[in-house]
């Protein structure tokens, strides 16, 4: 079975609070993908801003451990950064599907069969 997120550290409560902010202050992009996922349209439960251990995934499918990413002009600064984070949630058992800002914009039901995809290797692999 996947390992879990480690034990929360001391600043979860910090880290809480910014997951609030972000599901109350969403981006444009992200308030469009959360439309195309939101109430189990794709088969699983997507949640918000969901935290993990010292990160915040943008969504979450918790059952199936799928993260999808919405990837603004902030992730074009800080690749190497997402990368080990990557790297990090992937030992704890999730697959992270990047998608960017402008592609959710120009593409929503292309970004939606990729996130499909992604559900359905997880499920095969899980």
């Amino acid at each position: 079975m996947a390992q879990s997120a480690p034990p929360t550290p001391v600043h979860h409560v910090l880290i809480a609070e910014r997951a609030r902010r972000h599901r109350r202050q969403p981006t444009v992009e992200e308030a469009a993908l959360w439309q195309a996922l939101r109430g189990g349209r794709l088969g699983v439960r997507f949640v918000r801003q969901h935290v993990l251990g010292p990160y915040i995934a943008d969504f979450a499918a918790v059952s199936v451990r799928v993260i999808v990413e919405v990837d603004g002009g902030y992730h074009q600064r800080q690749r190497a950064r997402d990368a080990r984070r990557d790297r990090r949630l992937a030992r704890w058992g999730w697959r992270v599907v990047h998608v960017g800002a402008r592609e959710v914009m120009r593409d929503l039901p292309g970004v939606v069969e990729r996130i499909r995809g992604a559900l359905a290797a997880q499920r095969r692999q899980g």
